[in-house]
Formats: C-alpha cells, structure tokens, sequence
C-alpha cells in the first residue's frame, strides 16, 4: 500500500526531471561589455553589464584607438560549461554583411572576446549605421542554442586617417593565353675549337707509344697473346674503341638517354673481356715469356 502511494510521486519526480533536461539551453552569466580607449589606464573607458536576452539600447562607441572587450561565463542551463562554440556577431541591417569572431573559451565557461579597427573588414568600417553585435552559443547534445542580440555598436572613424582602399576581389574567369619559351637546345663548341683539342689529344699518341716501348713492352707477343685468347683480347680492345665512339657521338649528335645505355653495354663487355686478357698475361708473365 505504501509502494502504491508513493508511485505517484515518483512519477511526478521523473516527469519533472525530464522535462528539466529537455528544457535546458544555453546562456551566459556574468556579462560584461568594456570599451578601453589607449592611454586610458585602469577604470578608464565605458563599461557596461550584459543580460540574456535584454540587449543595450544605447549604441556602444568604437573609436579608432579602443578595443573593445566582451567577457562572459557560458552556461548549460544553470551550469557553467563549455560550449563547442561561441562568437560573437557583428551584422550591418543595411549591407546585410556580417562577420564573426571567436570567444577563447576555458573548460570552467570563461570566456573572452575583443577586437580593434584593425580587426573591422573594411565594408563594416565604412558602415554610415550602428552595427548589431549578437552573441550565439551552440553546442551539441539536446540544449537549444543561444542567439539573441547584446548591443548596437557604432564605429566612430578618425578624421585624420584616411580609410584604405579595399582590395579588387578575386575572379575566375579566362586568363590571357600563355606562350611558352624554352630554352634551345645545347650546341656543340665550334669546330675549329674542336679540332685544336682533337690536334692536342692526338699529338700525345706518339710520346704513349714512345713511353709503351721505353717501359719494355713486347709487341711479338701481340700474336700469341691473340692466339691464346682472341675473343678476350678483341672484345676488350673493341669494347674500348667503341666507348671513345660513343663519346664521339655523345659530343656530335646524340643525347645523354641515347649514350648511357650504349655505355652500360660497353662497360659490361670490357669488364668481362678484360678480366680474362689480364688472366691471359698473367699466365705469360707466370711462365717467364715476358
């Protein structure tokens, strides 16, 4: 009987809670709204308190040397938290232009907003009417957000300064046409230089052979060493000959793709006919025949 008696009023209890949650939204506490002017010092400037949804109806002054600063505690319900995000929001009614600026928030719901001229695109500064200043705080989960005017803020402009001039926006569109101009071709040096450098190389072939024969090389070996091992000895003076034509070529006509290959090829065969010409004096020389 007792149980009975009281299920009603834990009925009432949930329900009350539910509905509790279900109306909970966002707001803030703690509003301030402060204009210091520079060189002001402390207390200096205007100041005013900031309520939810009561927005100031004398229009707050931004003059060219101030900053302006909100300060607020963020709220869920009647807990203060941390939203996932919170600006502040400044709107020209006449332009319909408009641009936001963050509150640096902390995880206790504190959180700060201010901004100078300097911060001001230039379409808000040449605003001739008050701006409308509203502060949003959303978050997710089931709280409604919060969006509701805080003042009119007039920017009050020096008449000294000029105002810059606003830069021409971006457009895409059709571009002139591109002419590319590569840079030609490499030429080969002139050919009477090429000939003074091909007269110097040549005239050192007769001191080599002067210099071969002083040092005792044994040229009646010539054909026994290609009786021993004509394929070696040819492939490798060949491979030699042809690795000074392709330079040649190199030099003349072909390219650097062209010549690398036909090197790589002639590398290989030079190495492996030279590794068994060597072997083949070597055995001449083990044998006292040199």
């Amino acid at each position: 009987m007792r149980l009975q008696s009281l299920l009603p009023q834990v009925c009432l209890l949930l329900s009350a809670l539910q509905s509790g949650a279900v109306a909970a939204s966002w707001t803030f506490a703690d509003g301030s709204i402060s204009v210091a002017a520079k060189g002001a010092g402390v207390g200096g400037g205007f100041k005013e308190t900031l309520t939810p949804s009561k927005p100031l109806t004398t229009p707050v002054k931004l003059g060219s040397a101030d900053t302006l600063k909100v300060i607020l505690t963020t709220q869920e319900g009647q807990s203060a938290k941390r939203p996932h995000q919170a600006f502040l929001l400044l709107q020209d009614p006449a332009k319909k232009l408009d641009v936001s600026y963050p509150f640096s928030i902390k995880e206790s719901g504190k959180a700060k907003v201010e901004l100078s001229h300097k911060d001001l695109p230039l379409q808000l500064l040449r605003s001739s009417y008050p701006l409308s200043a509203s502060i949003v705080i959303a978050s997710f989960g089931s709280a409604e957000g919060y969006n509701s005017k805080a003042f009119p803020l007039t920017i009050e402009l020096d008449p000294n300064v000029p105002i810059p001039v606003a830069e021409k926006p971006l457009r895409y569109g059709k571009l002139p046409e591109i002419h590319h101009i590569f840079r030609p071709d490499p030429q080969s040096p002139n050919v009477v230089i090429s000939l003074v450098f091909l007269g110097a190389v040549l005239a050192t072939v007769p001191a080599l052979l002067g210099a071969f024969l002083y040092l005792g090389g044994n040229i009646n070996h010539l054909g026994k060493a290609l009786s021993s091992a004509p394929v070696s000895h040819t492939l490798f003076l060949g491979s030699i000959v042809g690795i000074e034509g392709v330079f040649f070529l190199y030099y003349t006509v072909w390219n650097l793709f062209k010549t690398l290959p036909v090197l790589l090829a002639l590398g290989v065969v030079a190495f492996l006919s030279g590794s068994r010409a060597l072997t083949e004096v070597q055995e001449r020389r083990l044998a006292g025949l040199r």
